[in-house]
């Protein structure tokens, strides 16, 4: 088992910790960088209705009356402890709020990317078996021509085929409502109403996944091991899937982990066109509400994922491919 070395985890660390604060710290600037008034952001357009001394009184309760740095520290140590403020909308606070739809938004994001990379590494896989012949260029055509589809596009293409044309499947939502339904027929019905948003996030997230995995087995099929195992006379099906793509996976799960803060940040247009809960429809709401202080708390969540997922993907690479050990990284059994 590879275990990595304490320079390399401490320089990991201090990397992604870095990176951390400058998001945390652009973020808690935002709404001091937009033209306008800071409370505007916080209170919304009854900030512009109160007189001097409300004005005051409401300056002191948000600590905006403190200094720049002070009222930095507030935040940046209320990030911290997942105090991100309240929620003008829903009037609550926004950890709460995200919280009760990030579950969602990854389930959502998750479903989508596992059935893209399955498709994507057998036809990438294919693809790169048949090189330049009917199969390749036909799967190369039009993965290409499906990456230059807007996903709202996708999406709407969606909705007017299999539910208003064939009423297949529901066009938004999550939950039909149905009273005194079994726990059963409820997860029946989220899965029912999932199909489509996870069809147009799959269809959206395909093409670089497809290409990566066509490439990373082009370049393993000409390798001296897998003529060996020709020679030994294993199948074509065995040569390809169990020794070209098995030995071609680490780009793949290099673009996978890349792909989950993308993809949940795509997700924005997607929820918004299904009306799913999630945290892209969140981001819609506080947008359309001018919900600052949701929309800093659903930017931060997004960071913290797309680094989380970095952070994810870094460590566990030697796991993945020994070859990637390196800075004094040792092997323990």
């Amino acid at each position: 088992m590879q275990r990595w070395s304490h320079r390399r985890l401490g320089r990991r660390t201090l990397e992604y910790g870095l990176t951390f604060l400058a998001a945390v710290t652009i973020n808690f600037l935002l709404p001091y960088l937009a033209p306008g008034d800071p409370l505007l952001y916080v209170i919304g357009p009854e900030a512009t209705e109160l007189g001097p001394a409300e004005r005051q009184a409401e300056l002191a309760r948000y600590g905006l009356d403190e200094p720049l740095h002070v009222q930095y520290w507030d935040y940046l140590t209320g990030a911290l402890r997942g105090d991100l403020g309240t929620s003008l909308t829903y009037g609550q606070p926004v950890s709460e709020v995200l919280l009760a739809r990030l579950p969602w938004t990854l389930l959502l994001v998750g479903l989508a990317l596992l059935i893209a990379v399955v498709l994507g590494v057998v036809f990438g896989a294919t693809s790169a078996w048949h090189e330049g012949d009917r199969t390749d260029m036909g799967l190369l055509t039009a993965i290409v021509v499906a990456m230059s589809a807007p996903g709202f596009w996708v999406a709407m293409l969606l909705i007017a085929v299999f539910a208003a044309w064939l009423g297949w499947f529901p066009s938004y939502g999550l939950r039909s409502g149905t009273p005194g339904a079994t726990a059963f027929q409820s997860a029946a019905d989220i899965v029912w109403h999932l199909v489509l948003p996870v069809a147009t996030l799959t269809f959206v997230r395909l093409g670089s996944i497809y290409l990566i995995a066509r490439n990373a087995v082009l370049s393993t099929l000409g390798e001296d091991f897998l003529v060996l195992s020709r020679a030994k006379g294993l199948s074509d099906r065995a040569v390809l899937y169990r020794h070209a793509v098995a030995n071609s996976m680490l780009p793949v799960y290099t673009r996978f982990t890349l792909q989950v803060g993308v993809a949940i940040g795509g997700a924005v247009v997607i929820e918004t066109v299904f009306a799913y809960p999630g945290i892209g429809r969140v981001i819609f709401e506080g947008a359309i509400d001018r919900d600052y202080p949701l929309l800093q708390g659903a930017f931060l969540v997004l960071t913290v994922t797309v680094i989380g997922a970095n952070l994810v993907a870094d460590l566990t690479y030697p796991f993945i491919d020994p070859r990637t050990a390196a800075d004094g990284t040792e092997v323990s059994r």
